[in-house]
């Protein structure tokens, strides 16, 4: 039996037929309620392909997986929102024949790497736009759907900058902060990729419907929810850990105290990648809002809960500083300082800094 392999790093991405069959395996997997991504790894490793692991007698996936997920595995065929399996798949490969449209599993090439870090990425992925960028390194911005103007602009500003330095920006879609950040991403070199709470295709808000073609177009959207999923709010905290899983780090912008935001940034945390916040000097606004503590006891509906004392592992959040004759917003890194002695900085400390003026400036000392 031939083991299942993970696409190795220096794979090069390619786009190959859809083959039916296999497709017809990934979705039946991907979407088999008590079927955890985890347990589905860990019976691919075991046994090979999707087909294979359809294959196995009761007792061998439960040796490898637990019952519920051999049941699981074993079941009916899964139904959608779009009816039946056969209804399903029937869509999905008329969908996945669409220029543009993609269908990524885990034994696909082109699958993000840095999803591979996680120990239960999605099976399958629903891509719509340019792959190049699912291989590229990534920055997420994210906050409020109810931002200040002043918010909109700096994730504006801090998208293009981030995006002409090469980085691609990572979004959830959503009005406000999303919104400029994917913006911004689009007018620099990086690209943006918008990671959805809705089947791939749905445009979720209504009123993001050019923003999305636009993205689609020039950047990439990327889903883990069966076409035809409607927006759901049990969805977002899902879509939250794709977005954090995908990038190397998260900078929060004018995030409520319980918010998706602050859900994404805990997660972005536990998954070891950096998190920046952009400092506040406004009075009108909650300091609190931008410097918020995480706690791991998520409320109920999967809400976060933070307070005002910074993150205790994951960073830090320094004041605004005088610079010239505006303002400089700065983040850095828990346990490391901006400078050492003579103002040299501490390698592998990052900074993003924002002043009063239309200049946005990204530095890194790596």
């Amino acid at each position: 039996m031939m083991p299942f392999q993970l696409p190795t790093a220096d794979a090069t991405p390619h786009l190959g037929e859809t083959d039916s069959q296999d497709i017809s395996a990934w979705l039946r997997l991907a979407n088999a309620s008590g079927l955890p991504p985890i347990a589905l790894r860990a019976l691919l490793a075991e046994f090979g392909g999707p087909q294979a692991v359809l294959n196995q007698p009761f007792n061998a996936l439960a040796a490898i997986a637990g019952e519920k997920a051999a049941l699981a595995v074993l079941g009916s065929p899964p139904r959608s929102e779009l009816g039946s399996f056969e209804e399903c798949l029937a869509r999905t490969l008329e969908w996945a024949s669409v220029a543009g449209n993609t269908i990524v599993t885990l034994a696909n090439s082109a699958y993000p790497p840095a999803l591979l870090t996680m120990p239960d990425p999605p099976p399958l992925l629903y891509v719509k736009g340019r792959l190049d960028l699912l291989q590229a390194r990534a920055v997420a911005i994210v906050g409020s759907r109810s931002a200040t103007p002043q918010g909109i602009e700096d994730a504006r500003r801090f998208a293009q900058a981030l995006s002409d330095a090469g980085l691609a920006v990572v979004s959830g879609l959503a009005l406000g902060i999303d919104g400029a950040a994917h913006r911004g991403g689009l007018s620099g070199s990086g690209g943006t990729i918008a990671v959805i709470g809705t089947g791939a295709d749905l445009v979720y808000p209504s009123l993001h419907h050019a923003l999305a073609h636009e993205i689609a177009k020039n950047g990439a959207i990327v889903s883990e929810w069966p076409l035809g999923t409607p927006a759901r709010p049990a969805n977002f905290p899902q879509r939250n850990r794709l977005i954090a899983g995908l990038v190397s780090g998260v900078l929060v912008v004018e995030a409520a105290m319980r918010s998706g935001s602050l859900i994404t940034a805990r997660l972005a945390n536990e998954m070891g990648r950096d998190v920046f916040a952009r400092c506040i000097r406004d009075s009108r606004i909650d300091p609190r809002a931008a410097v918020a503590r995480v706690s791991s006891d998520d409320q109920a509906g999967g809400e976060a809960r933070g307070d005002a004392r910074g993150y205790s592992r994951g960073v830090r959040f320094s004041g605004p500083e005088r610079s010239g004759g505006g303002s400089r917003f700065e983040a850095t890194k828990a346990g490391e300082s901006t400078s050492s002695g003579g103002g040299q900085r501490r390698p592998g400390i990052q900074r993003i800094c924002a002043g009063t003026s239309n200049r946005v400036s990204v530095r890194s000392s790596r």
